[in-house]
């Protein structure tokens, strides 16, 4: 059978080219020629489908069955959660994180839990020795009956034994490493990667297989590869987590059968990941109450509360121009509540270093986390510690007025449950209808007036 060509094909224009260059001719665009295999002469016939013969016909929505399409559990109850209550077969799942992070351990942790169930799990490893997979199988307690393990890294190879063994799950460990006999590019690169891909989402929803495939992330920390790779896949999870801290977020981006930007937390120890069922308490669990510079924060990760605590820290500059540094949250949304208590609340902080940072390496995306940084930065340059028994909610507009967020009534449920008395939220008509026991509602309608609370309760 002849093998297939290969041409260069742009993303921008669609134009072919014979070999790569760095700059597409036709319409000018840098690093836009992908590999592409194309078939041989004397092969497009055969390889293309005949309208009679074909198996596939359009049916009615209410024809479709999903019968035996019940999600499959990895055990881990945070990781089931992220998924949206477990894998469901034919998917693919696409795990992305920085080196050592903790990603094989995951899957190996998971890997291990269903085949304990007397089904069969296959696991392609493209990186490491089945040696390698052996120590750290038995380092976090993980047993080797009903998991197999393939050291290969070619994809050809690879399908004949899923075929093969027919198993509950397959772990590609990692798609960069992957590659198919028709590119003649390393594996790796963006046509390898894409096509091995592709190959990969055939076979699993042919064969009704869920694939988990781990991946590379490059420095800014973006799933390595064409971004074409992400929309192939069902699901993208990001495991986060700062290399001094044992604490590591699995963060869901997309999700095609449940709820994206979920969150699960796990530790990270000898035995591999621990689950951590009640992270507010873990993030709050070394906090000085009387501390200045502390505020308590009330955030949403998907459908998941958490309290974090914001700590910031205010000094006279001697510089010329002060600094301002923020870990865990958005630099520009710093500047932005800078700018806000100084303009609409008076605070001098023209001359003031302010350093913002979310304890345990946890970062806030959100602005409804606003409130707690200016409370806490406002706390540390008055060198007044915010009341011990408060948490705060709510955005801050620029003409230095509160405004109201989503899921008002679980944040202030997880606040009361974690023993909080009272809580500062912004001015709204839902709060009628939100009645929580045991917790105080604080209302303020301005960013001045939820200082003056906060600061002297």
């Amino acid at each position: 059978m002849a093998k297939s060509q290969t041409r260069f094909v742009c993303q921008q224009c669609g134009s072919i080219q014979t070999r790569w260059l760095g700059r597409c001719p036709e319409c000018g665009e840098w690093n836009s020629l992908v590999e592409t295999p194309f078939p041989a002469q004397g092969a497009r016939a055969s390889r293309t489908p005949t309208v009679e013969g074909s198996e596939s016909r359009p049916r009615q929505l209410s024809e479709i069955s999903t019968d035996g399409f019940d999600r499959l559990s990895l055990g881990i109850g945070e990781l089931d959660r992220v998924l949206g209550g477990g894998l469901v077969p034919g998917s693919l799942v696409l795990i992305g994180g920085d080196p050592g992070i903790g990603k094989s351990t995951l899957v190996l942790q998971a890997c291990g839990h269903i085949a304990s169930n007397e089904r069969p799990v296959l696991y392609i490893s493209g990186e490491e020795s089945a040696e390698q997979i052996k120590l750290r199988s038995s380092r976090i307690g993980v047993s080797g009956d009903g998991l197999y393990i393939l050291p290969e890294t070619n994809l050809d190879v690879i399908i004949h034994h899923v075929q093969q063994y027919q198993p509950q799950l397959v772990v590609v460990d990692s798609i960069q490493t992957v590659y198919v006999n028709d590119l003649d590019s390393p594996a790796g690169s963006i046509g390898q990667v894409r096509e091995c891909a592709a190959r990969l989402m055939r076979v699993a929803k042919t064969h009704s297989i869920p694939v988990l495939l781990v991946g590379h992330v490059t420095k800014t920390g973006v799933i390595a590869g064409p971004r074409v790779l992400e929309h192939t896949v069902d699901t993208v999870l990001y495991l986060e987590g700062d290399r001094f801290h044992i604490h590591r977020l699995l963060r869901c981006v997309k999700n095609r059968f449940g709820p994206a930007s979920e969150v699960g937390v796990f530790e990270m120890q000898d035995t591999g990941m621990i689950e951590v069922a009640n992270p507010s308490q873990v993030f709050l669990a070394e906090r000085l109450a009387q501390a200045a510079g502390s505020a308590i924060a009330v955030t949403m990760e998907g459908t998941r509360p958490l309290l974090v605590e914001i700590q910031a820290l205010s000094s006279t500059t001697v510089f010329g121009n002060p600094r301002r540094t923020a870990n865990g949250i958005d630099l520009n949304r710093l500047w932005l509540l800078v700018a806000v208590l100084s303009k609409r609340v008076g605070v001098r902080l023209f001359d003031q270093d302010i350093f913002v940072n979310v304890v345990g390496g946890f970062k806030v995306n959100e602005p409804a986390a606003d409130l707690a940084v200016a409370c806490a930065i406002n706390s540390s340059f008055r060198d007044v510690p915010v009341a011990s028994d408060i948490a705060v909610i709510g955005e801050v507009g620029l003409s230095g007025e509160l405004r109201a967020v989503t899921q008002l009534e679980t944040r202030l449920k997880e606040a009361a449950r974690l023993g909080f008395k009272r809580c500062l939220v912004p001015q709204s008509r839902s709060l009628q209808r939100i009645k929580v026991p045991d917790l105080e509602i604080l209302v303020a309608r301005t960013l001045a007036q939820a200082l003056e609370i906060a600061l002297l309760s």
